[in-house]
């Protein structure tokens, strides 16, 4: 069987109204004309079928060639066979197609309104049917049309000599070299033997438009239609060539050859925008990076200031003590150190220190622990309990935030416009990875054990692979039992499921600030716990080493203060890596807060969500359960989940890991309603037992992915000028925007949040961590690089704006302690300067000029750059001066 005109007879079921619009186009005077005059026709038909597509009538050229040559075959084989009397009046299209190929005038169609609709051709149901109408205007041609005139091609078989075959059926295609073509060929070959000429009409030549555009000049050119009458000696079987070459199905390979020149033609110019994206990237890329060495530059040039700053002042005081005057005597006027440091930094006027703002904002906390209002200031719903309207309320500005962000969530194609978060903490780098390899063939399955219910700790075969699990990653000293593991449905489910059978109602958890807002949620709105916060704070006094260092002495004040206030502590909270620092605690310090816990008979909640998070080889993590000994391991309870370290928030999974089998019991108990469903559990043990999937592709893809978007985010932040902390796991940076606050209050921490929000791009403030310094703000990077640049060009636009607003207010600022509260500027924390500077001029001293000079000096390279060598060679006049009055001395 022939399929190479398979692709013709897709859609090849015509209606009788279908069929009539056809023939009205192609018995058309100048179609014949066009069809007569050429070899190749499909552009004819290309345009017929576009005035059908005009009509509603959805067809291609080649159908529509398709459709006619059917009928033509059919009218001929009719004919010769002679199975219908005079002319097959069995067939409705006979008289029509009889007319067109004999060049008898045609019927003319017309709407119902008129005399006449084609009553001995369309019979039967086709005249009710039809009501379409063929308006002049719908022709492919310029002029109207007139039937009496036409002059058509007359195709005359010999119906006497020679037969064609039946109509094949309709699953047939007609191409060049079928049977039916054979016979026709056949039949014309014997004609031409007995000399019997093959009768032409003559086509009047007059000027007109066809489909394809042709015109009186084109058949004043063409040779064919100088040649109308036929020649003596013309041939049949040369006629008959040519008309079967005008005939010819278009060749599979010219549609190759277009389809490979297009492609090609394609492919160029894809890759000319590619090379124009690159560019421009480049471009990009040295623009920021012309930006951050000019920054730099800025700098280091504001730190020389500095240092010859304290260097001027402590002259002035040696100078000072020198003629007799005391050693802390102030500054000489002109010469006001604070305010420049000040104006240099940033940071506005004053809001007192923080000890003063401490004072300040504690007691207002410590009305309510667990971070709500008062709820006798809201409206109480008739509907709900007295729980039910405080959890109604329970709600700030991460919810509101979240809200927004659904409602408007940004996508490049989309809502290029919409809001893009920068504020809910999940891992947008990897889901390529988990999607192809969660739809894997071993992840699919479903036996009867995963339909029904199961211990509600957890399937066993899933306990026993966390426990490998989590004896690998963490480096456990010993195996880690099945038993001891309990599954839940996230993280979040196990703070309520622990907050509730470790406390009762009233009592509450230590935990230090900043920390996940998500916990409060977690541990009041089930068990009724409040949480005692041990503030943390930016600057480096006591023993602290870096920001927002957690310490032993800490946490020592937070519960004795809670006791004093007669609340019942029972657990503390640790976070590990901390989120939102991104703090990660030494083996020393973890040992320290255990057995601070011990000592008080605490419960320790340890998360360690983000353990597999820290994506810097150069930082550490450690464990709890890879203790060689927990001080407390009946009270010492370890929480882990797959939605940070394998980038699946969606898929809520928790475990919780603890040898107390009291506590086990108690939190199983609650699994009914926290349960993960049964093909979940076989997917993440599957996920899990991959363990060289995840070393040798996941983790390493995932560390790359967060180290580079980390040194995006940073780098920007650097030029901008903007402080933060410079740590190495989980998904966020820690930033400081307290000099873009004029008073340095959470309500207006709070506005520039909703700036921030109204420019389409969520943060997450430091009120939603319980901050205690105002202006902190956190931001997530673990998204792709176009969304990363947008946000990040979205904050910078807000910054500038609130910047200039701030120099705009402020014209003079008083010398204030405006520096209290910032961070050191070590490696730690970029670009902040050092608590221990004085706070007013007046108040330094020699002692305080000279601690301050050492910081400088260590929090920078400048010394290394600027040796006394190196200035000998490049000023050498001013160093044999310097020399000069150093040898007087």
């Amino acid at each position: 069987m022939d399929f190479r005109g398979k692709k013709y007879e897709r859609g090849s079921n015509w209606s009788d109204p279908e069929v009539v619009e056809l023939l009205q186009l192609w018995a058309d005077e100048s179609v014949q004309m066009e069809l007569e005059s050429c070899l190749r026709n499909q552009h004819v038909f290309n345009r017929i079928a576009e005035v059908l597509r005009e009509k509603g009538i959805h067809r291609t050229g080649d159908q529509c060639r398709e459709k006619i040559k059917k009928m033509k075959l059919e009218y001929r084989r009719i004919k010769d066979n002679s199975k219908a009397p005079r002319g097959g009046r069995t067939w409705k299209f006979y008289e029509v197609m009889d007319r067109v190929l004999t060049s008898r005038p045609a019927l003319a169609y017309s709407s119902l309104s008129g005399s006449m609709m084609a009553q001995q051709v369309l019979q039967g149901t086709i005249v009710e049917s039809y009501h379409h109408q063929f308006p002049s205007s719908t022709l492919p041609f310029g002029h109207s049309q007139h039937p009496e005139l036409m002059e058509i091609k007359c195709e005359e078989v010999n119906s006497d000599e020679h037969c064609l075959t039946p109509e094949p059926p309709p699953s047939m295609s007609y191409q060049q070299g079928s049977p039916e073509e054979h016979e026709m060929e056949r039949a014309f070959l014997e004609r031409a033997q007995n000399d019997s000429p093959i009768s032409r009409v003559e086509i009047p030549i007059e000027t007109s438009v066809s489909p394809s555009g042709f015109s009186e000049p084109n058949m004043a050119n063409s040779s064919r239609i100088q040649n109308v009458v036929p020649r003596p000696g013309f041939s049949a079987l040369h006629r008959l060539r040519k008309k079967r070459k005008g005939q010819r199905v278009k060749d599979p390979l010219d549609d190759l050859l277009l389809k490979t020149l297009t492609s090609q033609r394609a492919i160029e110019e894809r890759f000319l925008q590619m090379e124009e994206r690159r560019f421009q990237r480049d471009l990009d890329v040295e623009e920021r990076r012309m930006q951050l060495e000019q920054r730099r530059f800025e700098l280091e040039r504001e730190h020389e200031f500095r240092m010859f700053n304290v260097f001027a002042q402590m002259l002035s005081i040696l100078k000072q003590s020198h003629s007799g005057s005391s050693s802390s005597a102030a500054i000489p006027q002109g010469l006001d150190f604070s305010q420049a440091l000040s104006e240099m930094t940033g940071m506005g006027g004053g809001g007192g220190s923080l000890q003063e703002m401490r004072a300040r904002l504690l007691p207002e906390r410590r009305v309510d622990m667990h971070g709500l209002c008062n709820p006798s200031d809201f409206h109480r719903s008739p509907y709900l309990s007295a729980r039910g309207n405080i959890a109604n309320l329970f709600c700030g500005s991460t919810e509101e935030g979240y809200k927004a962000y659904h409602a408007d969530k940004y996508d490049e194609d989309k809502n290029p416009n919409g809001i893009i978060n920068f504020g809910t903490s999940e891992n947008k780098l990897c889901f390529d990875l988990m999607s192809k390899r969660l739809t894997q063939a071993d992840m699919n399955l479903m036996e009867p054990l995963l339909l029904q219910y199961p211990d509600w700790k957890g399937h066993m075969f899933l306990r026993e692979e966390v426990a490998r699990f989590l004896t690998y990653y963490c480096k456990a000293p010993a195996p880690l039992k099945a038993e001891n593991v309990i599954v839940l449905n996230g993280c979040g489910s196990l703070f309520s499921a622990l907050a509730t059978v470790l406390c009762d109602p009233g009592e509450a958890v230590l935990i230090a600030t900043p920390f996940y807002g998500g916990i409060i949620q977690s541990v009041f709105l089930y068990g009724n716990v409040k949480l005692v916060y041990a503030y943390l704070d930016s600057k480096i006094t006591g023993t602290s080493t870096r920001p927002f260092q957690l310490t032993v002495e800490k946490l020592e004040k937070a519960l004795q203060d809670a006791r004093a206030e007669g609340v019942t502590v029972k657990a503390l909270i640790l976070l590990n890596p901390q989120n939102p620092l991104g703090d990660i605690y030494s083996l020393s310090e973890l040992r320290d807060y255990l057995e601070f816990a011990k000592r008080h008979e605490l419960h320790v909640i340890v998360d360690e969500i983000y353990m597999l998070s820290v994506f810097d080889e150069s930082a550490t993590f450690h464990s709890v359960l890879g203790m060689d000994r927990l001080p407390d391991p009946q009270r010492t309870h370890v929480m882990w989940g797959i939605t940070k370290d394998f980038a699946v928030s969606g898929i809520r999974f928790g475990t919780l890991y603890t040898e107390n089998q009291d506590v086990a019991n108690a939190v199983a108990s609650l699994c009914y309603f926290h349960g993960v469903c049964g093909p979940v559990q076989h997917k993440v043990a599957q996920l899990l037992r991959d363990r060289d999937w995840i070393n040798q592709v996941y983790l390493r893809a995932n560390h790359a992915r967060l180290k580079a978007a980390h040194t995006y985010v940073t780098d920007e932040l650097k030029t901008l000028g903007v402080p933060f902390l410079n740590r190495n796991a989980g998904f966020f940076v820690w930033i400081d925007f307290r000099k873009y606050l004029r008073t340095g209050t959470f309500e207006e921490e709070m506005l520039l949040w909703r700036r921030f929000l109204d420019n389409k791009v969520l943060l997450s403030c430091g009120k939603a961590f319980e901050c205690s310094e105002p202006g902190w703000f956190r931001i997530i990077f673990a998204d792709k690089t176009h969304r990363l640049q947008l946000g990040m060009q979205r904050i910078r636009k807000v910054l500038e704006e609130r910047e200039r607003e701030i120099l705009a207010e402020e014209k003079e600022q008083p010398c204030q302690s405006d520096q209290d509260g910032k961070a050191d500027s070590t490696n730690e924390v970029i670009f902040v300067s050092r608590h221990q500077e004085p706070t007013c001029a007046g108040s330094s001293n020699l002692g305080d000029l000279i601690g301050l000079l050492q910081q400088q000096m260590r929090s920078s390279d400048w010394l290394q750059k600027n040796t006394a060598e190196q200035f000998a060679q490049e000023k050498p006049e001013i160093y044999d001066v310097f020399s000069k009055l150093v040898g007087k001395q």
